[in-house]
């Protein structure tokens, strides 16, 4: 089951969205700031990150890009910020898309879908690659490499 993350400080709005996330199949922990978000993170292993960019207690910005330093895990920002140059920084930061509220949940769950097709084909990329200190070996392209 693909395990999300969501953080999301509208109550009314996560209320919304985390029952049609379950309804969907995925399995969904709820943070409604960004310290509670950070102790999910550090204490689950989640899929996915559904990421509001305005918390009580700080960014999205700040655990994407504390996220970054060890992990590719896909981030999806979720929020009324639509300023050209949020959605800019908001990727450069590491986020893998950027939806503005309001949406429509189907172009969410569509969203949803293609980055977790993304980090399937990019993990089997990193699968085509055995490498063992200096010699590495390239199942596809059929090559064996020495330094």
């Amino acid at each position: 089951m693909i395990k999300i993350l969501f953080v999301e400080d509208d109550l009314p709005l996560a209320l919304g969205m985390e029952y049609t996330l379950k309804q969907e199949g995925f399995d969904v922990v709820h943070a409604k700031s960004l310290s509670e978000a950070r102790i999910q993170y550090k204490n689950n292993e989640f899929n996915i990150i559904l990421l509001d960019v305005m918390l009580p207690d700080g960014t999205g910005y700040e655990l994407c890009k504390e996220i970054r330093e060890n992990s590719e895990i896909p981030i999806i920002f979720m929020t009324a910020c639509d300023e050209e140059g949020n959605v800019v920084m908001g990727l450069d930061m590491g986020g893998d898309d950027y939806i503005t509220k309001p949406f429509a949940i189907e172009e969410l769950l569509a969203r949803i879908r293609t980055a977790l097709k993304k980090r399937i084909v990019t993990e089997k990329k990193n699968e085509d690659v055995i490498s063992c200190g200096s010699l590495s070996l390239d199942k596809m392209k059929h090559k064996v490499m020495y330094d």
